[in-house]
């Protein structure tokens, strides 16, 4: 048989072409479904599960600070799905995991994160050695995973890397420098470094700049930070002397469970001090 040529050969050419590029087309698609799936997984993993405070999480993602109960077994599967290709997934679902208090799965969860550089569950696998929360208590351990994500960046892994030191931080300077960091969005962080600068601790002791910061934290609800505040306007320590600023302060501080400020409204309704001979405090005058 003769090779077609001409029309009919132009034809068969065309009709191969186009049957070529369906098949293209088909296996592009084929390839690609896993993607989308992968993507609208972690989309919804995002939504529902994501850390607010997760330095990953995407710009465009608010994040929730708590999972909402019902939505915990739909984090767990979705976040599960996406873990394999995202490392903000993978701490996504210890997050879950620990909703649905499965502590084993979500320390697990936080390990291969960690493993991945998540920062966020260097900082939960932290706080689980530093209280013992499912394994054995290990302050060395802690400190390491607190350090690993403050030099990276992390303002959580700063500020407990400074609170874990107890206030004097093995080495303060480089706390300080750290928190300086974490305290640019960190309410946490600007807490710990208004307590450095305040107490002179890895650098001059500074009053003005720790009231700014009390005041920042103050200002996103932090209730040591509205404690401090109080104590700083009740003095005029840092900035004016304001004693009705100081009892709001105060009172707010109380109202979210600070004991500090709850005692400092009572000494501020009971201002006189009945003593005895020896000096000791019998009771106070209260109005």
């Amino acid at each position: 048989m003769k090779p077609m040529t001409g029309c009919a050969g132009n034809v068969r050419r065309i009709t191969l072409g186009i049957a070529g590029g369906i098949v293209a087309t088909l296996l592009a698609s084929v390839a690609a479904a896993p993607a989308r799936a992968q993507s609208a997984d972690l989309a919804l993993c995002d939504r529902i599960a994501a850390d607010p405070a997760d330095p990953d999480k995407p710009a465009g993602v608010k994040g929730v600070a708590e999972i909402a109960p019902g939505d915990v077994e739909t984090a767990i599967r979705y976040c599960r799905t996406a873990a394999g290709g995202a490392r903000r997934a993978m701490y996504a679902l210890g997050r879950a995991y620990a909703a649905n208090r499965q502590p084993a799965e979500a320390l697990a969860a936080f390990r291969k994160a960690a493993d991945k550089g998540s920062t966020s569950a260097m900082v939960e696998l932290g706080v689980a050695y530093a209280t013992g929360a499912g394994v054995a208590k290990d302050d060395a351990k802690a400190r390491q995973l607190f350090e690993r994500a403050a030099e990276a960046g992390n303002p959580r892994g700063v500020s407990n890397l400074a609170a874990l030191g107890g206030g004097t931080p093995s080495d303060p300077g480089k706390t300080r420098a750290l928190l300086a960091k974490g305290a640019e969005t960190n309410a946490e962080a600007q807490y710990q470094l208004g307590m450095m600068l305040a107490e002179g601790l890895g650098g001059p002791k500074d009053d003005v700049a720790a009231r700014a910061l009390f005041e920042k934290a103050a200002a996103q609800g932090h209730p040591a930070a509205l404690e401090r505040m109080g104590a700083f306007a009740q003095s005029g320590r840092g900035g004016p002397k304001d004693s009705a600023a100081a009892k709001g302060f105060y009172e707010k501080a109380a109202a979210l469970g600070n004991a500090d400020a709850a005692a400092a409204l009572k000494r501020a309704d009971c201002p006189f001090a009945i003593k005895d001979k020896q000096g000791k405090l019998v009771t106070n005058l209260c109005f």
